[in-house]
């Protein structure tokens, strides 16, 4: 039997830590006491927790010698302010945010066994929720495939920009609805029944943040540091789940037989016969894996794949393959 640990979530009110709380009661994680932690606007709330309500305390006074693990899922900005607290307090830091430098990126699917010689306590990212969904699914092809370049266009669900986005497109979805003046607050124009070509701004060469660090971690998750990959994150009207439109190049004729095989046999993979394709709100929301369709050649390329994927970004994106990261360090932790 595991050894109970005592575990902090810090973000616990926000959507990715009120699902991994969530996930940490449904998988039966071995969890000692569970501190819930939030800034000074959210402490004083409660949440239900394995039958018990616990309150939610202020971050700032935290002494996190008390916890083994602490979950990040909060902004860049908190877990720099944090986590190196956290590390000189003994305390393995697993964060969602993307903003600590220094880390090992890890989605268990594709390089979970790059845990095992690390020194506790550790400093672990749980990737973005595009790096983990397309990690998951181009993974188990590395061995069906000799991988020259990867093309996606990602469109990414608002709620990855937390609660406030999720509001602002349902505020605008309900003014238009009642054809009332529309006034974009959260986002710079209308984001209902609306495509933002961008997430986010733009650096000199055109490209925004997010898709540089999808780039940067989904290289470090296959182990393939020279990949040509090619991104463009657009920003669509769906509350939660995010999809992909992905092609890639082969440097020799793809297999489809091998590489539907390879799909059916892998870990946190639903393949969709070609019949049918998946979507996020029939689909991947409320889920725990990544849904993959239209897997076909390029239309004159038998060395190209295209492939349809779809997942729930805060569920399978954040929260559980955070939850799955601490999985794999338990035993280097009693």
């Amino acid at each position: 039997m595991t050894t109970p640990l005592d575990i902090a979530v810090v973000g616990a009110t926000g959507s990715v830590g009120e699902t991994l709380v969530q996930i940490l009661e449904e998988l039966a994680f071995p969890v000692g006491t569970l501190h819930l932690l939030a800034s000074m606007e959210s402490a004083g709330s409660s949440m239900m927790f394995a039958g018990r309500k616990l309150k939610v305390r202020e971050v700032d006074s935290f002494d996190f010698a008390q916890v083994k693990l602490a979950f990040f899922a909060t902004s860049p900005a908190v877990s720099r302010s944090f986590a190196s607290k956290a590390e000189q307090a003994g305390c393995t830091v697993i964060d969602l945010s993307g903003g600590l430098d220094n880390a090992l990126a890890v989605v268990p699917e594709a390089n979970g066994d790059s845990v095992a010689n690390l020194s506790l306590p550790a400093r672990i990212t749980s990737p973005s929720c595009a790096a983990v969904a397309l990690a998951v699914a181009l993974a188990p092809l590395k061995g069906q495939l000799d991988i020259e370049r990867v093309q996606v266009m990602a469109a990414l669900a608002v709620s990855a920009q937390g609660r406030e986005a999720v509001s602002e497109l349902a505020r605008q979805t309900a003014e238009l609805l009642n054809a009332r003046p529309l006034e974009p607050r959260f986002f710079d124009r209308q984001m209902a029944f609306n495509v933002l070509a961008q997430v986010g701004g733009v650096d000199e060469q055109g490209h925004t943040a997010v898709e540089r660090r999808l780039v940067g971690e989904l290289r470090v998750l296959l182990g393939l540091p020279e990949l040509k990959i090619s991104v463009s994150c657009i920003q669509v009207p769906v509350f939660f789940g995010d999809s992909f439109s992905v092609a890639v190049q082969s440097r020799r004729p793809v297999d489809l037989g091998q590489v539907n095989q390879a799909l059916e046999q892998a870990e946190s993979i639903e393949l969709v016969a070609n019949d049918d394709y998946p979507t996020p709100v029939g689909d991947a929301v409320g889920q725990d894996v990544v849904y993959v369709g239209r897997v076909r050649h390029g239309i004159d390329e038998k060395q190209q794949l295209n492939l349809w994927l779809t997942t729930d970004n805060a569920r399978k994106g954040a929260a559980l393959n955070a939850v799955q990261v601490a999985q794999l360090l338990i035993k280097h932790m009693v």
